[in-house]
């Protein structure tokens, strides 16, 4: 039994849940997401969307819980929005923004220079004193995701003195070294 996929999940005020054809369309201050979905019945009632299967195959109870979380957070994402924040940690790494463009210093012989979905809004912020953050905002939370992990992949943290880009509040695994 599935104890995410059968938990309701709540439609606040504001958001819009349209089920068509194997399509669920989710609409709401902060813009629309689809997605497509098989194999489960997605119902709204009383203001709340239910997930519901036919039967308890290995593959059909993988799906409930999928498709119940992706619908959450399709809800979460056009009311409040999803934020990744990353973090350059080391000597002359830098982060600027000109709008949807995303240039950073990372110790290369050149700067990386990215172009962002316009869905994504970017901004760095550079503190004296502080490291450089990285702010990632969406309503969409796979493409806020995709997104921050190819920043990351750039310079992964190393596991010595940690140099790279981490993501805010992540815990390093460090080594001790040499011992002399």
């Amino acid at each position: 039994m599935s104890r995410i996929g059968n938990n309701p999940v709540v439609i606040p005020n504001g958001v819009t849940v349209d089920i068509k054809d194997g399509i669920i369309t989710v609409k709401g201050k902060l813009g629309e997401l689809t997605q497509n979905y098989d194999s489960v019945d997605i119902k709204v009632e009383d203001g709340n969307v239910l997930v519901t299967r036919s039967a308890d195959t290995k593959d059909l109870k993988a799906k409930h819980g999928l498709y119940r979380s992706l619908v959450r957070n399709m809800i979460e994402g056009v009311s409040k929005g999803w934020t990744k924040e990353l973090e350059l940690v080391g000597v002359g790494y830098r982060a600027s923004n000109q709008g949807q463009t995303l240039e950073l210093a990372l110790g290369f012989s050149h700067n990386i220079v990215m172009s962002l979905a316009p869905e994504v809004k970017v901004e760095a912020v550079n503190e004296k004193g502080k490291n450089p953050i990285i702010k990632l905002t969406s309503h969409d939370k796979q493409l806020v995701g995709q997104i921050a992990a190819k920043i990351r992949g750039f310079r992964k943290p190393e596991p010595y003195k940690g140099k790279g880009i981490k993501f805010v509040g992540e815990v390093l695994r460090r080594k001790a070294g040499k011992s002399a």
